[in-house]
Parts: C-alpha cells; structure tokens; sequence
C-alpha cells in the first residue's frame, strides 16, 4: 500500500458511506433527480459546515491536513461508528512511513506459553496481515494450522482460495463479509505494508466475491463474536472467541474460542483434545 492508494480509498470509503444516507435522513428535501444515491457532496459540506471545495479536497485526498474538528462534523453527517470514525482518520491522514524490508513477526515465548496453558480452549495468534503465526494444541486440532504451508495459513486465503471452505463454514457469508472488514481496516493502518498489498492483489485476482466485498468498503472491527465451524471428526462447533491485542506487539492478536463449560461444544473439544493427543 502507498500513498496512491490511501488517496483513492478516502475518496472512495466516503463516497460509499455518502451512498448510504438518504437526503430526508438528515431533514433535506428528497425531490429531484439524482445521479447517484446518497447525498450530494454538496451537502456533505454543508452539512458538516465546510465549503464544498473543501470537502472535494478531502474526497480526492489532498486533505491531508484536515483537523479532527472537520473529521468529526464528516463523520456525524455520514453518521460512522466508532470504528469506521476511526478509519476515516486513518485513511484522511496516513503517517508517511520510510520503507524497510518487514521483518518476520516474531512471537514472543511468554505468549507462546500463554497459548499452551489454555488446554481447554483453542487459541491462535494473527498478525497484522492475518496470518496465523502461532497456536495452542487444540487450536491445531480444530484448524490443522500444523498440516498447512505458511502461506496457507493465513484467513483470509482460507476463506477465499480453500475450496473447502464453505463446506467448513456453514455461514460462510458472514464470515468472509467480516474477514474482509477486518482485512480492510489493517490495510488502512498499514497502508506502507508491501505484503498486505501484495496479499489485497493476490485475492482481488483471485477471487470474484473477495472483489465485491472489498468494494463494499465495509470497516470492522473482529473484537468478538461466535464462529460455528464443521469440523471433520467434531462434527458442528459452535465456537464464541474473544479477541486479544498483545500489548507489548500491537500488531499480534490473540484469538481465543470460549465455548460455554458444559454445553455441547465444550463437550465435543474434550473429546477432540483426547483424540489429537492420541
């Protein structure tokens, strides 16, 4: 990613957040004809209290130095969640960043041994281009992360290039509509990641639904939620993770399945812990 494309994804992220809102929406009148759906940019800007052309600057990404005051009065208009405040921050002023050949993410052993002592609960840890770079026992045994490449092991290519996929997700959708919020919201933060871009070109290419949801511009954040995955000898888990950022390596999360005590699927893992160990 480059300065170029972080140019293009704020004109293009705020036109996608534009097309959401209906002129009655925000009390304007809805007659007449329009182009496009959503508002105008003319009344973005006179919405927010900024000239027109200055909002245009924005869009096209020579508001570089934009205050947050202005950011905030976009972002109410277009009326973003946090997460999506947060991003257009982001994209509106990304940091220039001198290119240095990215060092391999390095898991650190403390967290490894933090891994190894959740024996009830599959954990892993992803990194900022959600690669898979390291995992407890039983987070090998719901995944097979031992049996892929490393290039293999990495989510978004699951969901995208397995062809197994969407048998091993039965709400497949949802699950590649979040992988591609996430993805997209790393790629803002890292916009000078060589091999993110790499990785958003490799799918684009790739893949026909990747494209559609990346021009979705859709923004999330993957803090919590429930997976249900089918897995070969398990049968059906359904599988509620919490995420959890390392603080000494910010770009390292730790994903951690935590399947309610008792209930069928923590059932399923301890025999699936007992038949892995075997």
């Amino acid at each position: 990613m480059d300065g170029d494309w972080t140019e293009a994804e704020v004109g293009d992220f705020l036109r996608s957040r534009r097309a959401r809102i209906r002129p009655e929406e925000v009390g304007l009148p809805a007659h007449g004809r329009r182009r496009v759906p959503g508002l105008r940019r003319e009344e973005v800007a006179q919405l927010a209290g900024v000239s027109v052309d200055y909002y245009v600057r924005l869009e096209q990404g020579r508001g570089t130095r934009v205050s947050d005051a202005v950011l905030d009065a976009v972002a109410r208009v277009l009326r973003l969640d946090d997460t999506e405040h947060a991003y257009l921050r982001t994209v509106a002023r990304p940091r220039r960043q001198r290119r240095t050949p990215a060092a391999a993410p390095r898991v650190r052993p403390g967290v490894r041994l933090l891994l190894d002592g959740m024996e009830r609960n599959p954990a892993f840890v992803l990194g900022r281009r959600m690669d898979v770079l390291a995992w407890n026992a039983l987070g090998d045994a719901v995944n097979g992360f031992s049996r892929m490449t490393p290039a293999e092991r990495n989510v978004p290519r699951q969901v995208f290039l397995d062809p197994a996929a969407r048998d091993r997700h039965p709400e497949w959708a949802a699950v590649a509509a979040q992988t591609v919020a996430h993805l997209r919201l790393n790629a803002g933060r890292y916009a000078d990641d060589a091999g993110l871009c790499a990785l958003v070109g490799e799918l684009s290419l790739k893949s026909e639904d990747f494209r559609r949801l990346w021009a979705d511009h859709e923004v999330r954040e993957c803090a919590y939620g429930v997976k249900k995955v089918r897995h070969p000898v398990a049968g059906l888990l359904t599988l509620p993770y919490e995420t959890l950022t390392v603080p000494a390596d910010p770009d390292q999360t730790i994903v951690v399945y935590t399947p309610e005590p008792g209930s069928e699927t923590a059932e399923r893992l301890a025999l699936l812990g007992s038949w892995a160990a075997r």
